[in-house]
């Protein structure tokens, strides 16, 4: 089953993000309010994601867990950069005809 959860998250980090908030408890344990987790969902969904998932009631995040929701929050500039880069060259293209 965490195999499976893992795969939906690298394919889809929203709908990941959306089954573990309708789920379990964790967003609302890692979130005081409900603007940030939306926010997050929006604009940072993999960030959101494994932040919800290394945060710890008693401690925070700490150690380890910052680098992977630094490895996220890399990932969602990544496919953000990734797709106006690939969107750049494809009104470019279009430029020429």
């Amino acid at each position: 089953m965490a195999c499976l959860f893992a795969l939906i998250a690298l394919i889809s980090p929203r709908l990941a993000l959306f089954m573990v908030w309708l789920l379990t408890p964790l967003v609302n344990r890692a979130f005081d309010g409900f603007l940030i987790p939306f926010l997050g969902f929006l604009f940072l969904p993999m960030t959101t994601l494994l932040y919800v998932l290394v945060y710890s009631p008693d401690y925070g995040v700490s150690g380890f867990g910052y680098l992977l929701v630094l490895v996220g929050f890399l990932i969602d500039l990544g496919s953000y950069g990734g797709s106006g880069y690939r969107n750049r060259d494809r009104f470019r293209r279009r430029d020429y005809y």
